[in-house]
């Protein structure tokens, strides 16, 4: 699927309002049809899996959807994978080709464990959800969450291994999700902006903005991020019950107010600054949105900040 820029533009033009609230609707009925789906499952399983790669938007997708089943009177509840993270070991972690520690491969996360919590809320058993923190790089499980699911009650885990052989594999009565902003924006039949740019401006607007990470260390750990993906998540996209887009064709006008700032300022000897270039001239062809216009509730409050969500 591809946007179209000057349809973009058009819209902007004419009623940015109304362009803004048409996409957000349409991306809330795809949380619908998914939500569809996971009350199919029901009665088969109450864990549902939700993956993507990086900057897909999957915390935001996940409390959408636990909020439109909770909506439909399906009690519902969002857990990151992440908090599944072991604690590095210098000795045994998981090492990409260059030698860093590679934190996109599913040897990270302890699977036994995510295995052994799905059974057991699968019987009404109650858990300790761990506590990754990200900051000491360490799993902390005396700060875990206690949970349990009553009956015809869900639990929605996300993150970018959910579909792997460990996880969705050992468990195919799970619902199952992918999600991935995958549209790119045309003019005409010519490619102005690419899916993974998106992701790639996501990733690096948050990082910069709530992570403490420059854009230069984002862009390091990109390739090894697309790497993963290639390894890791894509492969297992097929077990998805659901898959569906979550790009937005209005974000590239509104993301272009914090991404240029920062694009701008990659040093010129990065190896990755000739594709920096491409980016920045890839954001003049988008009318400008104020990001104040921008829903409270949308999926690019995640990235931007300002929403009415609580990202930990």
């Amino acid at each position: 699927m591809a946007y179209q820029l000057q349809e973009i533009n058009r819209r902007i033009r004419a009623d940015v309002t109304e362009f803004l609230a048409e996409c957000d609707e349409n991306y809330a009925q795809r949380v619908s049809l998914a939500a569809d789906r996971i009350l199919s499952n029901l009665e088969r399983s109450p864990i549902v899996l939700l993956s993507g790669p990086s900057g897909s938007g999957k915390t935001t997708t996940a409390m959408k959807i636990a909020e439109e089943l909770r909506r439909r009177g399906v009690n519902s509840r969002a857990v990151a994978m992440d908090n599944y993270f072991v604690t590095p070991n210098p000795e045994t972690s998981p090492r990409t080709p260059e030698g860093e520690f590679d934190f996109e491969s599913p040897l990270c996360l302890d699977m036994e464990l995510l295995s052994r919590h799905f059974t057991a809320l699968s019987r009404g058993e109650e858990i300790l959800i761990p506590k990754f923190e990200f900051v000491r790089q360490m799993r902390n499980d005396s700060l875990g969450t206690p949970m349990k699911l009553e009956k015809n009650e869900i639990a929605i885990f996300e993150g970018i291994h959910a579909l792997s052989d460990d996880i969705a594999g050992r468990h195919p009565e799970a619902a199952k999700l992918y999600i991935s902003a995958r549209s790119n924006v045309n003019e005409g039949a010519v490619l102005r902006f690419k899916g993974t740019w998106m992701r790639l401006t996501r990733r690096a607007v948050r990082d910069y903005s709530f992570r403490g990470t420059g854009v230069a260390q984002t862009l390091a750990m990109w390739a090894n991020v697309r790497r993963g993906e290639k390894l890791y998540i894509s492969p297992f996209k097929s077990r998805a019950d659901v898959v569906f887009d979550s790009s937005l064709p209005y974000e590239a006008a509104v993301m272009k107010n914090f991404a240029l700032p920062i694009l701008k300022s990659v040093p010129e000897d990065n190896e990755r600054h000739d594709e920096m270039l491409r980016l920045v001239a890839a954001f003049d062809y988008f009318e400008a949105i104020d990001p104040e216009l921008v829903a409270r509730d949308s999926l690019l409050r995640e990235f931007i900040g300002g929403g009415s969500y609580q990202y930990h």
